[in-house]
């Protein structure tokens, strides 16, 4: 059984105000925040109706946390499930307006939309802005690029720009607070014009508008709510404040300004408020308020607490001691001095004699840096890690190994090679969540089942069936527009169930290709199949459905668990017919109410389970986990830049004159706008020089990231690219103190 350290029981020993705790890689800092909420429950501090509230990052946090503190709390004979709640920001900010939507001005049924959703309606938007505004970038694109170039651009890199941009503009409004009308009373007061912002503004409210004609609110939407509530009504906050009085916060080096500002609000002028987090590990921080700084300045408040957990036993020594060099470099050597402050102390330590998590045996030998001044290409580095692992893997059955990518599409091409070289893997690469999408899909579908009239509930249950035919799929051009006839089709009986001549089918054939009649009929056959299907018996029917819509495992296994979830619902609610089933999984899809998948994602990744397999993983994703062996690829200075005059940065658009960032470029305007300094006003290029510093940061910190993954082994390589990349600053660094 794992004690607790010295260190640890600084932090276990809190009683109540402000702590905030700097928490390096490994050190436990789940089980001390876990053991810390029991503590709290099993001794005495919580009235009845009372809890503590743990703020974590991602929804698999939410199930480890909630495991570990149910653990220690049956391990004190108290009921597991009561006493306090763990949710992540966009969970916690559903609690708060859900409680009292009509203090933001929503109904009691608002609906909130899922990132499928938000992300089509944004899309939309923007390629609606884009159609009114033709030839508007032309001016921009780089006049050397040949011709059949330039069409390109035009016709792929521009429209993902814009809708890139409207991404960017519209989550950093939301995050200012500021409504499309703001937005735009603030623009047009201006005395100068902000190309960029303008645009933005537009398409923000092209997708508000959609968003409140649906009775919708999106993610970035609840959050802004959220505070709003807490300011409205003082009566409403001092209910929660009563019903939380102990707010533990995780991962606070990603907290935002927004979630900053909602903790303050319920912890009170004198709450108690443990903030936990490592700002060396602060990597979703891009066109977001979300700083390592949140944490830092807390920190140093006379009125706070700060500790340190400096011990680690997941490393082996000399991968610690690879780690703590990397910061030493960073504040020392850094060849850019603004980039100094990315890596902060404490510096990691190894147990003590007699811990119960001790560190490794310590072997150097087992961190290898490929030379920095050989040039391999990128197939070149899978292929010559992919075949290490092939002759390692036999001998080490009962560990584990990683590779991890700064990116998903170097991911793909090594588990291309490990499928030609039938080595065993185990991948996570997508950003997508299994369950969610799974549930989406078969919810749609239900839906229009339950509403079998509706021509737009109808083409929602078409998008579901060719879900994966997307934008980037050959096929994507015709359910484009089999869509668009679908949604012209104003009788749904006429289409699927045509009695004589009234065949609606028919009556489009004269004034569309073929492929789209025979696309159309498919679905006629698939619709008329789902009918049938919904005469059967709840969780026989989702089954039935899955069997059209799902090819993947882990999306058939979630729809096997949703219909047995339907089934005992039904069985609770005898009442219920496929409307109030058919929400219910909206729910789920929407992410109201938590539901763990079958998916590793949902569930949250464990790699002991997976011993003898190698897993590919993105460096972001595997945060919070650690392997025997791991391997970090393609560590250049394309994707690990250090801001030197010669690099490429991947954020910035190559085919626009001067490569500017344009999303950086659009938030800086936006917030120009509001800036109430004369001498914080706009000017063009700065925020793309300032977003290649701050993503230089955010590399470096990548970097700690992946390299305190690694127990017992750690290799790291690098490649030219497309033939123009080097070895990175750090790496050359790290592989310069390697060898002495």
């Amino acid at each position: 059984m794992m004690k607790p350290r010295l260190s640890q029981k600084e932090i276990l020993a809190y009683q109540g105000g402000r702590m905030g705790v700097s928490a390096v890689p490994g050190s436990g800092k789940t089980f001390t925040l876990s053991l810390l909420a029991a503590q709290i429950i099993t001794g005495g501090l919580l009235d009845d109706e009372q809890e503590v509230l743990i703020v974590t990052l991602v929804n698999s946090s939410v199930d480890n946390f909630a495991g570990k503190i149910g653990e220690f709390l049956k391990k004190e004979k108290f009921f597991p499930r009561l006493g306090y709640r763990v949710r992540t920001l966009h969970g916690l900010a559903h609690d708060i307006v859900r409680g009292r939507p009509g203090l933001v001005g929503l109904e009691e049924n608002f609906q909130i939309a899922d990132e499928r959703d938000a992300e089509r309606i944004r899309g939309e938007a923007a390629a609606a802005w884009l159609r009114s505004h033709r030839g508007v970038f032309d001016n921009l694109i780089n006049p050397e690029l040949e011709d059949f170039r330039k069409d390109k651009v035009r016709r792929k890199d521009i429209p993902d720009l814009v809708k890139s941009i409207a991404l960017t503009f519209i989550r950093s409004a939301k995050d200012m607070q500021l409504t499309p009308r703001q937005v735009r009373e603030k623009l047009d007061t201006l005395p100068v014009h902000l190309p960029l912002a303008e645009m933005g503004a537009a398409i923000y409210e092209d997708y508000q508008r959609a968003l409140e004609y649906r009775g919708a609110v999106d993610f970035d939407d609840l959050i802004r709510l959220a505070l709003k509530a807490l300011n409205a009504d003082p009566k409403y906050l001092k209910r929660l404040q009563e019903t939380w009085p102990y707010i533990l916060e995780d991962e606070a080096q990603d907290s935002s300004k927004l979630q900053e500002e909602i903790l303050t609000r319920l912890a009170g002028e004198n709450g108690n408020w443990v903030r936990v987090g490592d700002p060396n590990q602060a990597i979703y921080e891009t066109f977001t308020t979300a700083s390592p700084e949140h944490l830092i300045d807390f920190m140093k408040q006379p009125d706070v607490k700060a500790c340190d957990l400096p011990e680690s036993g997941r490393s082996m020594a000399s991968i610690i001691d690879l780690a703590n060099y990397l910061i030493d470099w960073t504040r020392n050597e850094h060849p850019v001095i603004e980039i100094r402050d990315a890596l902060v102390p404490p510096y990691i330590l190894p147990t003590t004699p007699g811990d119960t998590q001790p560190n490794p045996p310590n072997n150097p030998e087992k961190i290898y840096f490929s030379d920095p001044v050989r040039r391999i290409t990128p197939k070149e580095e899978v292929e010559l890690v992919s075949q290490s692992l092939q002759k390692w893997l036999p001998n080490h059955l009962e560990e584990t190994a990683a590779v991890l990518v700064p990116r998903n599409r170097r991911g793909f091409e090594v588990v291309e090679e490990l499928k030609r070289l039938n080595i065993p893997f185990v991948e996570i690469l997508q950003s997508t969540d299994t369950s969610r999408k799974a549930a989406g899909a078969l919810g749609d579908v239900l839906k229009y089942l339950s509403n079998p009239q509706d021509p737009a509930s109808l083409v929602k249950a078409y998008r579901a069936w060719r879900r994966d035919w997307r934008e980037d799929h050959p096929m994507s051009a015709r359910v484009k527009e089999a869509e668009g006839q679908l949604g012209k089709c104003r009788q749904v009986e006429d289409y699927l169930w045509p009695r004589g001549e009234a065949d609606w089918l028919e009556f489009i054939h004269a004034g569309s290709n073929g492929e789209i009649v025979e696309e159309l009929n498919s679905f006629r056959e698939r619709a008329q199949r789902w009918h049938g299907a919904a005469l059967l018996p709840i969780d026989q029917a989702v089954m039935a459905l899955s069997q059209d819509l799902f090819t993947e495992p882990a999306e058939l296994a979630v729809a096997h668990k949703l219909a047995i979830i339907l089934r005992q619902t039904s069985e609770s609610n005898q009442n219920w017919r496929l409307p109030e089933l058919s929400n219910e999984v909206g729910v789920i899809a929407r992410n109201e109410r938590k539901f763990i998948g079958l998916s590793e994602e949902d569930r949250g990744f464990n790699p002991d389970r997976h011993k003898g397999k190698v897993l590919v993983t993105t460096i972001h994703k595997a945060k919070g986990l650690e392997w025997d062996r791991v391997h970090l690829i393609s560590v250049n200075n394309y994707d690990f830049p250090s801001a030197m005059p010669y690099e490429k940065f991947i954020s910035e658009a190559w085919y626009l004159q001067g490569k500017p960032n344009l999303e950086a470029e659009t938030l800086a305007q936006l917030e120009a706008a509001f800036s109430s300094d004369p001498y914080n006003w706009y000017q063009e290029g700065q925020a793309t020089v300032n977003a290649r510093l701050d993503y230089v940061r955010e590399r470096l910190r990548l970097l700690y990231v992946g390299i305190t993954r690694a127990r017992k082994e750690l290799i790291v390589t690098w490649n030219t690219g497309r033939g123009d990349s080097l070895a990175a600053q750090p790496f050359i660094a790290l592989h310069g103190f390697w060898r002495k």
